[in-house]
């Protein structure tokens, strides 16, 4: 299969959004961090960072919404997430269907797994309990013996899910399984955690349930030790991830194998983060198993830089902070784990500019439909045709990449190669003296019906047409003097500031056209061509911008 062949396998496959909704009214891992979302910036001003654009600064707990719990979440010497292969988090996966057979409190059994679903070692599993429909963002589940007549959405989803019995996580072992995947608050049963003690009345309720069905007490069933030891330590050390708190469409593919795509934010210093997960099932006219035989021979490339506090942030944005609020060896009600609490602003490390970010009518980052960020495009390698704060032009893209219309469009300048996390990292360089498009770019996107934008800098702007010109008088001379000698005219004449002033957001973003910034990591590996592109994009449905993981298929 050829190039082409591939994008076109990529293109026509049907593709399944598995993320819930993440909001400020997404319930989170009981007793930590609510999402809290707060603009610090706008076009006019605001209290705490002025004026400029639509910032928001955001505090999480990264156990909110559909997230990847990494190894270190139990042992601090695992693998962080940030060196994950992202290849390692994709592959074949089933999504088996127990909702029928598991209630609040019960256990499941690789037994009910393997009798509805083909397993095979080294598979991804995704289990549908039927808790999903318990979701903050879905509609009241009817129950005459609770409060109101309906079932407490939060309590359902997050303290009375079913969970894995005893034998459940050696299995996996045995199994070699990449990822295992929920839809519901843990791939633990919450009586296995914390919730245990924070919710004594529910604990009594999960025993007394327990002792019914398999006539034990919950510790003669789950040793203690045993049960530490599998979690804390066997599970980590098999590499062995969890996804928790899946949606979205999981209910339309029941126990089916699919290929599934896990793109988590490659967080350095947490256990767990925010990920964006799809499946996806072959297009028309061809077989499931020869769909899946071909997505074995689809190459990725990450062009995600690492999440990490050590990230530079644009200009005036607050940086990552990271604070731990657990640790394995104790925390709040005993059952210890790591989980930090994080606060930043979107504007640093690879990340996906929304609409709001400049435009105030247009769309939040998360309820843009999940398809969009997916499709054809090209990678256009201008990195020996600009220097420090030069301009680059639509003539220059078509010169090494054939750009179609409807394409997405990454822009490679070279400026990767100085990001925080490179031998030869310049920040300087980076934020303030990489090259920026010329006057006409943002039209020329616009006639070709470019889908989204994606750069390996800090900005799809020129720097001298942002709040940067102001802040650095002797770059904006040389700057200007660079664009004299190049078209002859001075910055003024060329970009006249009431129509050019953040050219590529406030012409483009009212217009569906946003783009990403950032990019990097093997993005140095891409060259001139056509790819299959995609952005894994967190569901924030407050959020202006997110964090995402960009990918090229080769």
């Amino acid at each position: 299969m050829n190039r082409s062949e591939k994008i076109d396998l990529l293109s026509n496959a049907k593709w399944y959004d598995l993320n819930m909704s993440l909001s400020i009214h997404t319930p989170p891992w009981p007793g930590e961090k609510a999402l809290e979302v707060h603009y610090f910036k706008r076009l006019t001003g605001a209290y705490g960072g002025g004026q400029g654009a639509n910032g928001q600064l955001i505090e999480w707990s990264n156990n909110t919404g559909t997230h990847l719990v990494g190894e270190r979440a139990f042992h601090s010497g695992a693998t962080a997430i940030a060196d994950m292969p992202i290849t390692d988090m994709c592959g074949e996966a089933v999504i088996v269907d127990i909702s029928a057979d598991v209630s609040h409190y019960s256990l499941y059994t690789p037994e009910m797994i393997t009798s509805k679903v083909e397993v095979k070692k080294g598979d991804i599993l995704i289990i549908n309990t039927g808790y999903h429909k318990h979701g903050w963002d879905q509609p009241d589940v009817p129950n005459p013996d609770m409060q109101a007549g309906i079932e407490n959405k939060e309590f359902a989803f997050l303290v009375r899910h079913p969970g894995p019995s005893p034998d459940f996580f050696q299995w996996a072992i045995d199994m070699e399984l990449k990822l295992i995947g929920v839809d519901c608050g843990c791939a633990e049963h919450p009586m296995n955690t914390n919730l245990r003690y924070m919710h004594g009345r529910e604990f009594d309720k999960a025993e007394a349930k327990l002792k019914e069905t398999h006539g034990k007490s919950w510790d003669e069933m789950f040793d203690p030790e045993v049960y530490y030891e599998m979690t804390h330590s066997k599970l980590p050390k098999a590499n062995i991830r969890f996804l928790e708190s899946i949606g979205g469409q999981i209910d339309e593919l029941k126990n089916e194998r699919v290929w599934l795509m896990n793109g988590p934010i490659p967080f350095m210093e947490v256990e767990s983060a925010w990920t964006r997960v799809v499946a996806l099932t072959e297009p028309d006219g061809m077989s499931r198993a020869e769909f899946i035989a071909a997505m074995h021979d689809v190459e990725m490339l990450d062009m995600t830089l690492p999440f990490s506090v050590q990230t530079p942030q644009w200009a005036n944005y607050e940086p990552l902070s990271v604070k731990y609020t657990k640790r394995v060896q104790g925390q709040y009600f005993g059952m210890g784990r790591n989980n930090a609490h994080c606060r930043a602003s979107f504007h640093l490390a690879s990340h996906m500019d929304g609409q709001i970010h400049f435009h105030a009518a247009g769309d939040a980052i998360g309820k843009v439909d999940n398809n969009f960020w997916f499709g054809p495009g090209v990678v256009a390698d201008i990195s020996d045709l600009v220097s420090n704060s030069s301009v680059y032009t639509a003539e220059m893209i078509e010169s090494v990449a054939d750009v179609q219309e409807g394409d997405i469009l990454i822009i490679k300048t070279g400026w990767h190669n100085y990001g925080w996390n490179s031998p030869d990292s310049d920040e300087f360089r980076y934020m303030i003296k990489h090259p920026g498009p010329s006057p006409d770019f943002a039209d020329w996107c616009l006639k070709k019906k470019i889908k989204w934008l994606g750069i390996d800098c800090v900005a799809m702007e020129h720097p001298m047409n942002t709040i940067q010109r102001d802040w650095h008088p002797k770059t904006f001379a040389e700057a200007n003097q660079k664009l004299i000698d190049q078209f002859g005219k001075d910055w003024d004449e060329m970009y006249p500031l009431d129509q050019y002033y953040q050219d590529m957001h406030l012409n483009l973003f009212p217009m569906g056209l946003v783009h990403a910034e950032n990019l990097g990591g093997q993005i140095a590996e891409a060259e001139s061509g056509r790819y299959f592109l995609g952005a894994f994009v967190q569901k924030g449905v407050d959020m202006a911008s997110c964090w995402a993981r960009f990918v090229a298929f080769k």
